[in-house]
């Protein structure tokens, strides 16, 4: 196996401390996944470096990264050019890694995540399952430097082979101008999107954690029920959530549409220390 992405060394049963409402309890799955970004290279067997780039072009859609130190760094220079700049109903600008990919040809309306009715598929993507989890653990230790204009996130997304596979579990969203005075406002939970079997539970707590620091997101779910963390503490619960392939999506994300008018050379960060998980 390429360096960077791997089963942990001894495959077996995770426990993990859950602090919640109820108390604390023990939750157990199966190690299944983990990238710790020691090696070189982002493992391009694993990890997509573009953001949903049937809509656009895998040049276009490009992240700027470095995996450097052993952390995966994604970052927004202020050289980078508009996502989707045609068809994205707001100017953004975003550097993303996700674990699949996959469109129909070229014309077609058959991608990912579609974001408004019409779109058609741009350039043509081969299908790519680096990692798909359907149920267990997913978790990122991670860091931000976000402004007032921009965003910064890990979900899982559906894979989407069947068009109603199009939901989203949230372990972490954090935009930059719910930060100050040591906290911030963290988003998790379920997003319905285009899935309507799912129901909306996706809530912005304000947490007492500088973002800025590595801290550890997590969310463990089954079909009954889906638990959101942060460092080991529960800080939401949701019910009946997606448990069909789905692809991990890091990314972070800059809205020029936002500015004040002297914010043009701020750079966001997403810093990634470790993803892991099982299912």
């Amino acid at each position: 196996m390429p360096a960077g992405a791997r089963p942990p060394a001894r495959p077996g049963p995770v426990t993990e401390r859950v602090t919640g409402r109820a108390g604390t309890r023990t939750v157990t799955a199966v190690a299944a996944f983990l990238d710790d970004f020691d090696g070189p290279d982002l493992d391009e067997a694993v990890w997509v470096p573009h953001y949903l780039p049937a809509w656009s072009s895998r040049a276009a859609s490009r992240a700027t990264f470095e995996v450097a130190r052993s952390r995966l760094v994604l970052r927004i220079p202020p050289g980078q050019g508009l996502w989707c700049p045609d068809t994205h109903p707001e100017p953004l600008r975003v550097s993303g890694v996700q674990s699949g990919t996959w469109s129909g040809p070229v014309g077609s309306r058959r991608g990912q995540q579609a974001f408004r009715p019409g779109l058609v598929v741009q350039e043509a993507q081969p299908r790519v399952a680096g990692w798909l989890p359907s149920r267990g653990r997913v978790a990122v230790t991670c860091r931000m430097e976000l402004s007032p204009r921009s965003m910064a996130a890990l979900w899982l997304s559906g894979f989407e082979e069947d068009p109603d596979d199009a939901g989203e579990l949230c372990v972490v969203e954090v935009f930059g101008r719910s930060v100050r005075d040591g906290t911030a406002e963290v988003g998790v939970g379920v997003k319905r999107l285009g899935d309507p079997r799912l129901e909306q539970q996706f809530v912005q707590p304000r947490l007492a954690i500088d973002v800025a620091e590595l801290h550890e997101y997590a969310v463990v779910w089954d079909e009954a029920t889906a638990v959101f963390t942060v460092d080991g503490t529960e800080v939401h619960r949701a019910s009946r959530p997606p448990t069909y392939p789905m692809q991990v999506m890091v990314a972070v994300f800059d809205f020029p549409g936002w500015s004040v008018g002297d914010d043009d050379h701020l750079v966001p960060v997403l810093e990634v220390e470790r993803i892991a998980g099982s299912g």
